[in-house]
């Protein structure tokens, strides 16, 4: 059965070229992961704050390693599209920053972050997921963008508005986190907002 409609975002749109480098500001830089970021990977996982918001623990620079070879995969697939946040000047790891659950036929897809504990209370997540989201509606042609987040972490309610990610609402009990079932904060940006 045939859409009405056409495709906002066709198969290959990503995939037939490489993942680009991302400039987010004089200081920061959204660049392809590497193998050697597992080590840092690993790391930043065994921050408490992190792990308190996601329901994934990382064990070794191994299983960090087999996370990169599938986030490079990801892009090659067309279903995920993953970058390290590093200090322009250094490369010193940073945070991450994500497109997840890429739907391109709706031009939609979910943004999600973290941050390594000592670059917190600087800006990075909020700057580094406005530069995905401009790079995502202005350079490839996107429509809408969600971004997800328990409603107790407040922090990453602040790094959302600072996007530009306005609040739709709440999913009540949608993420099963190791503490329990967490409400989960609705946020989303459509190209022109």
């Amino acid at each position: 059965m045939p859409y009405l409609t056409s495709p906002v975002l066709t198969p290959g749109t990503l995939a037939r070229t490489p993942q680009p480098t991302v400039h987010a500001a004089d200081d920061l830089v959204l660049r392809p992961w590497r193998p050697d970021d597992a080590p840092a990977v690993h790391a930043a996982f065994q921050d408490p704050v992190l792990r308190q918001w996601h329901i994934r623990s990382c064990d070794s620079a191994e299983e960090a390693a087999g996370w990169i070879a599938q986030w490079e995969q990801g892009w090659a697939d067309e279903r995920e599209a993953q970058w390290a946040v590093v200090d322009a000047a250094s490369d010193a790891l940073l945070g991450r920053v994500a497109l997840r659950q890429i739907l391109l036929g709706d031009g939609a897809a979910e943004v999600a972050y973290w941050t390594v504990a000592r670059a917190r209370g600087r800006g990075v997540a909020a700057r580094a997921t406005a530069a995905l989201a401009h790079w995502a509606f202005e350079e490839v042609g996107f429509h809408r963008l969600e971004l997800t987040h328990a409603t107790a972490n407040e922090a990453s309610c602040r790094v959302a508005g600072k996007a530009g990610f306005a609040l739709e609402g709440t999913k009540r009990s949608a993420l099963n986190h190791q503490d329990g079932w967490h409400d989960m904060h609705l946020h989303a940006r459509v190209r022109g907002d």
